[in-house]
């Protein structure tokens, strides 16, 4: 099942101790403090991987620690500091304090690494107690204990444009067809469990991310069905496309489908809807669909050069929907937040 979000115990590596030492040498009978210090607990470090999709290296994990620091040893040896952690994290996770939801960082440029908790200070040995009015300085300090917190881990794709519909709408379908890559498709409702994700190359050879996430039905933002668990995904696009339904093959109206899909979407938030957005009559190539479709169009309060009539299954009405999406996408600026390469989940 694709993992989205995980809450973590995050624990710094103790320091090391400082030790009580003293050279033992041939002919030097008062060689001195020879105490070594202790190294440093280890740090954890968040890291922006491209090449992962979703936090399931996490799905076993509660508690995670980093190694301690070794004490010193005599001779003025200094202990090891302790092994850094790194967790490696999807492009797009946002960190947050569990106890306070207050954001901490975004992981958004690939390799970027943030220190999230920094590991305890060596002690010192007596060495560095030494002085002119204290020759054999007979004391040492313990390592300190390394940061800890509790820490929630979020992920929010990254893509340019971002699929909208209700279930069985044909989403995965028109997904599958654009990206050229295998979605699972059946004719029954949320036969999408979890985001897909692919690309999609213009003729200008611009590569696009689009984000198909599992369809929306009636109070999705009060946690029915699977939508709100997935709107976030779409909180990062530049494009919206509404996957309209319009033969109403469920009995469904084709127009209060897209009020419905707006409606949550604005009680999800509304600054979503200030994106631009294009609506797709799908199914278009089925008997009633042609008759509900003029019908659709006299509802609709938006330009009607927003409304495309597509076929998904038959890859119908695709030429003027990829050029309206080439000249919006190039209008918006997509996301500069940079991508992996490829994304997408079977």
């Amino acid at each position: 099942m694709f993992l989205d979000q995980v809450k973590l115990s995050l624990i710094a590596g103790t320091g090391g101790n400082g030790v009580i030492a003293w050279r033992r040498e041939k002919y030097i009978p008062k060689g001195g403090p020879a105490g070594g210090d202790g190294g440093h607990g280890g740090n954890i470090y968040i890291e922006a991987d491209p090449q992962l999709l979703a936090l399931e290296s996490f799905r076993n994990q509660k508690i995670i620690r980093s190694q301690n620091g070794k004490s010193g040893s005599s001779g003025n040896k200094k202990g090891a500091n302790g092994q850094d952690i790194f967790l490696k994290v999807p492009m797009g996770t946002i960190v947050k304090n569990s106890a306070t939801s207050e954001l901490l960082f975004e992981c958004i440029v690939p390799h970027q690494k943030h220190l999230i908790c920094r590991g305890g200070m060596g002690g010192r040995g007596n060495t560095c107690f030494k002085s002119p009015t204290q020759q054999a300085p007979y004391i040492c300090t313990e390592g300190t204990e390394g940061e800890t917190k509790e820490v929630e881990l979020e992920l929010k794709l990254i893509a340019d444009i971002g699929l909208i519909g209700m279930p069985n709408a044909g989403k995965s379908t028109l997904l599958a067809h654009l990206a050229h890559i295998e979605v699972k498709a059946a004719p029954y409702p949320f036969t999408t469990l979890y985001p897909n994700l692919g690309v999609v190359t213009l003729d200008n050879y611009t590569r696009l991310h689009l984000a198909d996430i599992p369809g929306i039905i009636q109070d999705a933002h009060k946690n029915r069905g699977l939508g709100l668990s997935f709107l976030k995904h779409i909180e990062r696009t530049s494009l919206l496309l509404f996957v309209i339904d319009i033969s109403a093959m469920e009995e469904r109206d084709p127009f209060e489908d897209f009020l419905l899909l707006r409606h949550e979407i604005e009680c999800y938030r509304k600054e979503i809807l200030e994106k631009p957005f294009l609506v797709l009559l799908n199914k278009i190539d089925m008997d009633p669909s042609r008759q509900n479709a003029d019908l659709f169009k006299k509802r609709y309060p938006f330009p009607q050069e927003t409304l495309f009539e597509i076929s998904a299954l038959a890859s119908t009405g695709f030429a003027s929907l990829m050029q309206a999406i080439e000249r919006l996408t190039t209008k918006a600026q997509p996301s500069s937040a940079p991508r992996s390469p490829l994304l997408f989940v079977s």
